[in-house]
């Protein structure tokens, strides 16, 4: 769970084929269901639920056409921007999981101001808030307390495996390996944007953190 692999509607694959070449190398790794989770912002992707269902289901054609053995599936990424609790309030959003799982990003630098209100907005709708790769916000590398409260509010914790192999930097891994030693992994997702990602991700195998993934409370096979 945690991609971007519906061509060309955010930053993610540009073209069929290179989500294809994603697709494979994931099915190669063993995965048989990918929830890809295209951004929705007010600022940048705008995007809209009945565009990403379409593009799941002509993503899902081309892979079944090219015989690779993996389910698709979708939710969304959404930003807690100042359009999400109209978001919220105004249409059904696109979950995951049998908890209606929302993924939520914020900003990298601050910490959203109503941040608390939008998760207990969230709880109350009826979904279960999980917060994407919280090892890469600024604002939480040398504040595990206020971390750790928002675990406590209900809100679980999905980790980017390439954070552990040092794509976004030693400051981001180091707050990943501390995630990991506290146990507060939920899900483990790829954040796959891009084919260049792949060697970044085939990396994680070989280190200790992919091993940590047993201790953690993941709830990937939940999905």
């Amino acid at each position: 769970m945690h991609s971007h692999l519906i061509p060309g509607i955010d930053d993610g694959v540009k073209t069929v084929e290179q989500s294809l070449t994603c697709i494979r190398q994931l099915a190669e790794w063993g995965i048989q269901k990918v929830i890809t989770t295209p951004h929705i912002s007010q600022d940048h992707y705008p995007n809209e639920a009945a565009a990403i269902l379409q593009g799941r289901d002509a993503l899902q054609q081309q892979v079944d056409m090219e015989q690779i053995p993996v389910r698709i599936e979708v939710a969304a990424e959404y930003m807690l921007d100042n359009l999400f609790l109209e978001r919220l309030a105004s249409a059904p959003l696109l979950s995951f999981g049998p908890k209606r799982y929302l993924l939520i990003e914020t900003g990298w630098l601050a910490r959203p101001l109503l941040l608390d209100e939008m998760i207990f907005r969230i709880q109350t709708s009826g979904y279960t808030p999980v917060l994407a790769h919280p090892e890469r916000y600024a604002y939480y590398l040398n504040d595990l307390a206020s971390l750790e409260r928002l675990r406590d509010q209900g809100c679980l914790m999905q980790l980017n495996w390439m954070s552990i192999t040092g794509r976004y930097g030693p400051h981001v891994r180091n707050q990943a390996k501390l995630i990991l030693k506290n146990k507060w992994v939920n899900f483990i997702g790829s954040d796959l944007h891009r084919p260049e990602d792949l060697p970044a991700l085939q990396a994680f195998f070989s280190t200790s953190a992919y091993e940590q993934l047993k201790e953690q409370p993941l709830l990937n096979t939940t999905l």
